[in-house]
């Protein structure tokens, strides 16, 4: 597999679809291709965390994190979603690329076992920054 450049992983990672109707509660936000690319490559470079790993994505959203791991070399990756929409957006990406070691469950992932990280060689996710609305869904949603 040819090693991409930051900026060559960038360049393809701007090609991802994002949300069409974000939703607010579940903090649906683009994740932006330089932040992704250079969250990705730091991990890849600096920690060899990427390459014949299994990733798991959690909050996998429309699958950028996803899809720039298995571009980096992931062996697998999965991306976790509650959303059913986010994840259509993830299959439309992933088939887009091409990809065939990618996958996505449907779930919160505030309910997955702790022993879950021991299936994964590698976790990420983009980091949840409005936690007030979160714990407002999780009552509504319960």
């Amino acid at each position: 597999m040819k090693k991409l450049k930051l900026k060559e992983l960038e360049s393809r990672l701007q090609q991802v679809d994002d949300f069409e109707n974000p939703k607010l509660l579940l903090e649906q936000y683009p994740t932006r291709p330089h932040i992704a690319a250079c969250m990705l490559y730091t991990i890849h470079n600096t920690f060899d965390d990427i390459e014949n790993k299994v990733v798991a994505d959690l909050g996998c959203g429309c699958g950028v994190l996803s899809i720039g791991s298995v571009m980096l070399g992931a062996g697998l990756c999965v991306g976790f979603d509650l959303d059913a929409d986010a994840l259509e957006i993830f299959s439309r990406n992933a088939e887009e690329f091409d990809l065939t070691n990618i996958d996505m469950i449907q779930c919160d992932v505030c309910s997955l076992p702790a022993r879950i990280s021991k299936t994964f060689d590698t976790v990420i996710m983009n980091p949840p920054f409005g936690t007030k609305h979160n714990k407002a869904y999780s009552k509504e949603s319960r």
